[in-house]
């Protein structure tokens, strides 16, 4: 996956992460999953795995492909 990439995904993983926590802590509403515990837990595994495709591309050395 090129540094870019995993950039993206991590920084879009992040946001859907919190959206579906700020839904399981029922803070946001609107949807299906508002107060329902289970997103409470998802989401924020989300955002970690988010987090961590972000650090990896941003530590990754960049390549002429990424340009």
């Amino acid at each position: 996956m090129s540094r870019t990439l995993k950039m993206v995904v991590g920084v879009v993983l992040i946001l859907v992460g919190v959206v579906w926590t700020l839904q399981g802590l029922d803070v946001m509403g609107g949807s299906g999953m508002s107060g329902h515990a289970v997103w409470a837990v998802i989401g924020p595994i989300v955002a970690v795995v988010g987090a961590y495709l972000l650090v990896r591309g941003a530590r990754s050395p960049s390549t002429p492909q990424d340009l």
